[in-house]
């Protein structure tokens, strides 16, 4: 019965895959508590649909929108102070220990973060969204991944770097994208549709759609036919 009640829950996500018969019912009982509970702290924080983990803080959710289905693990900072709306879309989650900074800096209000349908992150993302990140649909992103959407400006020799301000391009992730685990985003990043990222890169350039990019720095290593 549980199992049944759990492929009815994948299936309104729009989850196709099939729950392994070895999975014991006392783990998928622990899964519907555990977002029970996470469903009530997200209604009483935001007063939306939203799930919520332990010690998760979300600011200025009224800049917030939130999709069906949306799951933001424990332990994140999540800062809705941003000139545009955050959008997380339906389906989107945001693992444990994630931080989203919108505001980073008084002298200059942050864009904020753009994410699609089915796209999801994994714990230990730092989203520097001051300069404005999108992220495409159907994006599956691993841990430890960081993205920096501005950039110092230094060529004033008479002054120091801190007090020169910063430019920012921003940083765009297109659709079905397979982010590999500590690949960093620099500012002016654009990665293309149906691409791969490989774990490690550090991506600082526009990429076309149907590629595997890897490296310090980032490079196209093959097409994907």
């Amino acid at each position: 019965m549980i199992k049944k009640l759990f492929q009815k829950m994948l299936a309104k996500t729009g989850k196709t895959y099939q729950i392994d018969d070895r999975i014991p019912n006392k783990l998928l009982y622990s899964i519907f508590y555990n977002r029970g509970l996470m469903l009530v702290r997200g209604y009483l924080k935001t007063g939306k649909k939203v799930f919520i983990g332990n010690n998760t803080n979300i600011q200025n959710s009224r800049n917030i929108v939130f999709g069906k289905n949306v799951t933001i693990d424990k332990h994140c900072v999540i800062d809705g102070f941003s000139s545009e709306k955050i959008i997380l879309g339906d389906c989107v989650k945001i693992g444990s220990f994630s931080t989203l900074t919108s505001t980073s800096h008084m002298s200059k209000y942050g864009k904020g973060l753009k994410m699609g349908n089915n796209s999801a992150i994994g714990d230990y993302t730092h989203f520097g969204a001051a300069g404005g990140i999108e992220i495409g649909d159907d994006v599956i992103m691993g841990s430890y991944i960081s993205f920096h959407s501005e950039n110092h400006n230094f060529s004033e020799t008479s002054k120091l770097i801190r007090q020169q301000g910063v430019t920012s391009k921003g940083i765009k992730l297109g659709n079905n994208i397979w982010v590999g685990a500590k690949v960093t985003f620099l500012d002016g990043s654009v990665v293309g549709n149906n691409s791969v990222v490989a774990a490690g890169a550090v991506v600082n350039d526009v990429f076309p759609d149907n590629v595997v990019i890897g490296g310090v720095p980032a490079k196209v290593l093959k097409s994907i036919e």
